[in-house]
């Protein structure tokens, strides 16, 4: 299914689901895009979605960080690192069933 070392592509598991299921590949990429949706309303909503058995995602607010004095661990010299806006993160957390799926 996936390429030596590396992640499976969407083709990939569309492919291996739409076998798994005899659901046509369209159906299964339909059902992806409604999930899609579902997550982003969610997130956007009340910042909170969970995917049964696999994970539970939420938005993380980072605050505003203002410009300050460090040293450059490569160099040794002194520099001014920029502010950073605030802004918002996604923060995916592994539920039971997936930890136990890697151990």
């Amino acid at each position: 299914m996936a390429k030596k070392g590396g992640a499976p592509t969407k083709s990939e598991i569309l492919a291996a689901i739409s076998k798994d299921t005899d659901l046509s590949r369209k159906q299964v990429s339909s059902v992806f895009e409604s999930l899609n949706g579902i997550i982003r309303k969610s997130l956007r909503s009340n910042g909170v979605v969970t995917i049964p058995g696999l994970l539970k995602l939420k938005v993380v607010k980072k605050p505003a960080t203002k410009a300050r004095k460090g040293i450059n661990p490569f160099t040794g010299e002194e520099m001014v690192f920029k502010a950073k806006p605030a802004s918002k993160k996604v923060r995916a957390l592994p539920l039971k069933a997936l930890k136990a799926m890697v151990n």
